[in-house]
């Protein structure tokens, strides 16, 4: 673009500006300027100070400026020389496109006058656009039998410049059978033509490459070129052709949906669309259609569903191709479906019995069912099992129909139900196979009777328990159902010491709880013997039986009992005999009790509860044997009063007490004579001190006198009963050992004393027992322990072990 303005001359641009200044004097109203486009920033544009009349300095002291609304500002005032410049380059093209005058306005602000001034300026074209076709290569097809003057329309050229400067015309590389006209539209546009000027021969010469060449009238002149690739098309004289007349082909029936079966070729000598050929079926049925896809282009034949050998074996069609010129040719299409093993077997379950008695004979029909393979050859072939392990087999019976049959008796209670899955293969490869289950349910006959866990059973219960106690539960277990499983409970009857078992306990028959209907005493019943009997509901019904044993458990419940030393009836109280000369350790007596309870409960201890002078008398913890502790003085009186306590080990323990009563004396005379120095204990504060001494005195006295007098006759009766005793022939030597005292298997041993001296007293009487110690022992029965009369001791034991006398001396004091 630097080239033209380079061919202005000086004159030329003086001619330029007096024009402008011509044009655009103050008075006209309307400021006129022209400029080329593509011009350089800055570039003058009209000297808008002389317009105004105004020194290019007096421009910022009125505060001139352009004004304008709406677009990118072009123009700018220089405010040294007050020429009006550009702002930058100006594109003609882009403002106003193809019109044939581009003019700009903008307005100029004088501020201190506050007038405007309209400026014209128009945008001269340049030729800095060439022609340009919009394809730098165009394909144009003719046949080759079209006649001679026929008219292709090739594609145009735009010019962006106007004038002149715009496309002039077209130009056509030479050719022999082609030339080029151009025709103007309405619009001013030319439209180049290619016209056929020479019959063409495809044969010969297929294609024909043209140079097309828009110019316009610039200066210097520009243009430019597209490539014209004319191709002669070949005329239809030729039909398709099938390499074969009839294609065949066997495919499996399993293949995937979109498998290429196999492809139709079809030939054409012709060449182009002639030549191309396409292909279809025709006069197809819906199945062929919904089943295979034939390529329109490529002729291929593929699968659009899956085949089914058992829906259709084979299948006939017709593929017609056909080029682009409606030449036809045809050919036949025979598809073979092969079988292969995709059907499992069937079984169809005719009759079934749901239940079955366990007791049915082998041999007895459980299901009928029938068995189908839709494949055909060995792929329907078909085999039934079932598992080997159950009691049952298969028997086939007509055509493909089975029967399920027992084999052995069955056991509900080692097998309630069966799951018996059928099993059915066929032949094919891989073979396939279907699995079918059958339940049948065993039903239940009464074959079992009920069972105890334990051959035995044994509990216990404490005596003196509340009646109505729970005291143990069995249960035993039916392996049958229902009515067969259900257990009623009850005790064997018999009587126990003249009553009924049922008195005593009883069961309750649904859940076998044992209950107590009496207080049980150890002392009287400790044991019970039970059998429990129980009984399904079947039909008939078995029972079985089991042993209990029920052992009562011993309560602390009795005291302890002292068997000696024995109280009188009569109110007396025994006295034992002790030497003065007694050493440490001397047995004076021993107190023996027994308890009917059993065990720890049964445990006796013996302890001194009481005493007259402590530390004189002993009494041994298991034993109760009352010993010296310590030698007697003379201090001692003759009368020693001791409390022995007997207590038992239960929980809580139990006691009795019994007083002794110790004379300490050498012999019976001694005792007489130390009658008289006893004194009754007198109150301090007792005035008559003196009266009641007198009056012992005089009451000893008395007693002496009384005991000889008593001993006389006790000599004479001792004589009188040895005599009896000797005619009784030994009764008491015969008394069997069952009547000696003992509980829980314990006999107490007593130590026995050959004389007895008995002395009474009661509130004016004394009685007293003078026992002389016999170390002989033996058992006292439990009948002499039950007497309340005084015990009566042998006057001696002769050397032959014969019964020994009894002598009783009564002593009556004042």
């Amino acid at each position: 673009m630097a080239g033209p303005l380079r061919l202005w001359g000086c004159g030329d641009w003086l001619l330029f500006f007096t024009l402008l200044g011509t044009l655009c004097e103050p008075g006209n109203g309307q400021i006129r300027y022209s400029v080329r486009e593509e011009l350089d920033k800055g570039s003058f544009v009209g000297n808008i100070s002389k317009e105004l009349g105004l020194e290019p300095l007096e421009l910022a002291e009125r505060g001139v400026r352009i004004v304008s609304r709406g677009r990118t500002q072009l123009f700018s005032l220089n405010p040294r020389s007050g020429s009006l410049v550009t702002a930058g380059r100006i594109d003609r093209e882009e403002l106003c496109a193809q019109s044939a005058r581009c003019l700009v306005s903008l307005n100029i602000l004088v501020e201190n006058k506050m007038k405007i001034y309209g400026v014209e300026v128009e945008i001269m074209d340049i030729n800095d656009n060439s022609p340009r076709f919009r394809d730098e290569e165009l394909k144009v097809k003719i046949n080759e039998n079209a006649a001679v003057g026929t008219r292709l329309v090739l594609p145009f050229a735009r010019d962006a410049d106007v004038g002149v400067n715009s496309l002039q015309s077209y130009q056509l590389s030479p050719n022999l059978h082609f030339f080029l006209e151009v025709k103007s539209g309405s619009d001013g546009q030319k439209y180049p033509e290619l016209v056929l000027e020479r019959a063409l021969d495809r044969e010969k010469e297929a294609t024909h490459d043209l140079l097309l060449t828009a110019v316009d009238g610039g200066d210097p002149v520009l243009s430019s070129t597209t490539h014209i690739r004319v191709t002669v098309l070949d005329a239809n004289d030729n039909a398709p052709l099938f390499t074969q007349s009839e294609y065949r082909v066997s495919v499996p029936e399993d293949v995937p949906v979109g498998t290429r079966l196999l492809t139709l070729t079809a030939t054409d000598a012709d060449e182009g669309i002639n030549g191309k050929v396409s292909y279809f079926f025709r006069n197809e049925e819906d199945k062929i259609s919904k089943t295979f896809q034939l390529d329109s282009n490529l002729g291929e034949i593929s699968t659009m569903q899956l085949l089914d050998y058992e829906e259709s074996r084979f299948y006939l069609m017709e593929v017609v191709a056909q080029d682009g010129g409606a030449l036809l040719a045809s050919a036949k299409v025979r598809v073979t479906v092969q079988d292969v093993n995709d059907n499992a077997p069937e079984m169809i379950l005719t009759s079934l019995s749901s239940s079955v008695s366990e007791d049915c004979l082998p041999g007895t029909i459980i299901a009928l069912f029938s068995v189908h393979d839709s494949d055909s050859g060995k792929n329907g072939e078909t085999l039934c099992s079932i598992p080997k392990n159950l009691p049952f087999t298969l028997e086939k019976s007509v055509d493909n129909y089975y029967h399920l049959l027992t084999t052995r008796a069955l056991d509900r209670e080692e097998t309630s139900d069966y799951n018996i899955t059928v099993t059915v293969t066929d032949s094919g490869t891989p073979p396939l196979s279907t699995e079918s289950h059958i339940s049948l349910k065993v039903a239940d006959i009464n074959d079992n009777p009920p069972a105890f866990p334990q051959a035995s059973y044994s509990a216990s219960i404490p005596e003196n328990n509340p009646r109505g106690v729970s005291i143990f539960c069995v249960t035993a277990y039916d392996p049958d159902s229902g009515d067969n499983a259900e257990i009623t409970y009850s005790l064997a009857e018999y009587t126990l010491e003249g009553a009924p078992l049922s008195t005593y306990v009883s069961i309750n028959s649904g859940t076998g709880v044992l209950y107590a209907l009496q207080s049980f005493d150890y002392e009287h019943l400790r044991d019970l013997q039970l059998l429990v009997i129980a009984r399904d509901s079947g039909n008939p019904p078995l029972s079985t039986n089991v042993s209990l044993n029920l052992f009562v458990l011993d309560q602390n419940d009795n005291i302890p009992e002292i068997l000696y030393p024995t109280l009188p009836t009569d109110g007396s109280t025994g006295v034992e005999l002790t030497p003065r000369s007694a050493e440490p350790g001397h047995l004076v007596t021993k107190v023996v009790a027994v308890d009917r309870d059993s065990g720890q409960n049964a445990w006796l201890s013996y302890r001194l509860l009481k005493a007259s002078e402590p530390g004189l008398f002993s009494v041994g913890l298991h034993t109760g044997e009352v010993r010296t502790a310590r030698a007697l003085l003379d201090k001692d009186t003759l009368k020693q009063s001791l409390v022995v306590a007997v207590q038992d080990h239960g929980q809580p323990p139990l006691s009795a007490t019994v007083t002794l009563t110790v004379a300490v004396a050498d012999s019976i005379p001694d005792v007489l004579a130390d009658l008289g120095s006893i004194r009754t204990p007198v109150d301090p504060d007792d005035s008559d001190l003196t009266l009641y001494l007198v009056v012992a005195v005089a009451a000893v006295s008395c007693i002496f006198l009384a005991f000889v007098i008593v001993l006389l006759v006790l000599k004479l009766r001792s004589w009188h009963l040895s005599r009896l005793l000797q005619a009784s022939g030994g009764r008491l030597a015969s008394m069997s050992t069952s009547h000696f005292v003992g509980v829980d298997g314990v006999q107490a041993f007593l130590q026995t004393y050959s004389h007895e001296v008995s002395l009474t007293a009661d509130s004016r009487k004394s009685h007293l027992i003078f026992p002389q110690p016999n170390y002989a022992d033996m058992l006292i029965s439990e009948e002499s322990c039950e007497k309340s009369e005084p015990v009566l001791i042998s006057d001696k034991i002769n050397a032959n072990k014969e019964e020994p006398s009894v002598v009783q001396v009564s002593f009556l004091f004042q």
